[in-house]
Order: structure tokens, then sequence, then C-alpha cells
């Protein structure tokens, strides 16, 4: 059984995910756009001061990039995959949110 074959969305709503999520990737990955990561745009000025805000975004931004990635391939080869890359995607995505959290309280922090 193909991807394709348990897909009942449309097909051009994966494409406006996949460009949103690269304009959301490129914006973090050029180290701008810390207003859309979520609990950094609400802390206050003294918390913020605690991190490198480019880091954050790259970190943030490279991230979103493996997820839009995976996206990509699953839109492009949906006719091909086996339906089991779903849970193959789903671990890759869980594996590189736990990142995304460790690399933002590590190298993200600024030294005190």
């Amino acid at each position: 059984m193909k991807l394709s074959d348990v897909s009942s969305r449309p097909d051009w709503l994966i494409w406006i995910l996949i460009v949103a999520l690269f304009a959301i990737s490129v914006t973090l990955l050029s180290g701008h756009g810390s207003w859309m990561i979520a609990g950094y745009n609400t802390a206050t000025k003294e918390e913020k001061a605690k991190y490198h805000e480019k880091r954050l975004c790259r970190t943030m931004g490279g991230g979103m990039a493996v997820i839009t990635v995976l996206l990509f391939v699953m839109g492009m080869y949906e006719e091909k995959l086996p339906v089991e890359f779903a849970y193959v995607a789903i671990g890759i995505i869980c594996v590189d949110v736990f990142v995304i959290m460790v690399l933002s309280s590590t190298i993200c922090k600024k030294r005190s």
C-alpha cells in the first residue's frame, strides 16, 4: 500500500503547507523572526537577555527545515513511498523536536 492510497486530502493543501514552512524556515535561518518562536516572543526583556537571539532563530529554522524537507519528500513521492514511511516521518519529527529543545536550552543560552 502506498501513501497516496490512504491520502484523503487535496494535493494542493500539502503544497501550501510546504511553501509556508519553507518561508518560515528561511526567515528563521536568516536570524530573523524571533517573534514567531513561542515562549520567546512573550518572554520578558530579562528572560530574552539570557538567549542568543540569532542562534535561537537558526536552531528553530534548522528544525523547521528538516520538517519541511520531510514533507516535501512525502509530497513528491507519495505515489512511490509505502504507507509505513508515515511512521518513519513521525519518528523523525519527534527526534527533530527533541533536538531543537535540547539545543535551544544549551547552545542558545548565554553563559553567565
